[in-house]
């Protein structure tokens, strides 16, 4: 199998990092792939905003939690509890897709991009909509004036970082979803 197929087949979505930063070279190579990613009529309709300020990381998580806690249906925030309790898992890293309104697909191809790219580097990762929820928190739009430039509104995070456990499982693959037509 080459290396393309074997890093889609292995990678799965990390919810546990060691916390410790991610190279700045290493940055660099997954912010190129980002960029690589096609996008319709090739109008990149996205800023990637590349956050590796780990105490807003934990600030923003914590806001996410403490809104989350608040709410009358505690599914989610029980579901988050009883994997740790983080939204963002320690990761030292969120890469934050902004988008033109109307866009997703591109925004979702250009998430891969950035999910592959870290998995050939030996990085965990995990695309984090919820990363989303920040903009509803008390602070949102002080989060949203310091993430999301002008014009342009939250895509998709992914998060990125040094996998506490390198074991994690890819997820199963369900052949009956494929159909060929002749």
């Amino acid at each position: 199998m080459n290396e393309t197929l074997n890093t889609i087949k292995n990678r799965y979505s990390c919810r546990n990092y060691t916390g410790a930063a991610v190279s700045k070279e290493d940055l660099e190579a997954i912010s190129l792939a980002a960029v690589q990613a096609p996008s319709a009529m090739n109008q990149q309709p996205w800023e990637i905003v590349v956050l590796t300020n780990k105490t807003l990381i934990d600030e923003i998580d914590s806001a996410i939690m403490n809104m989350l806690a608040t709410q009358e249906d505690n599914a989610l925030y029980t579901r988050i509890k009883n994997r740790g309790g983080k939204i963002f898992y320690n990761a030292p890293c969120m890469y934050i897709i902004a988008q033109r309104p109307g866009t997703d697909i591109d925004c979702g191809i250009i998430c891969e991009n950035i999910a592959l790219a870290a998995s050939s580097l030996g990085l965990g990762n995990v695309i984090c909509k919820l990363a989303g929820l920040a903009f509803d928190t008390a602070k949102g739009s002080e989060y949203k004036e310091k993430l999301i430039p002008a014009g342009y509104e939250f895509g998709v995070a992914v998060l990125i970082g040094h996998a506490s456990d390198k074991q994690g499982i890819a997820h199963q693959v369900d052949m009956s979803k494929i159909k060929y037509i002749d």
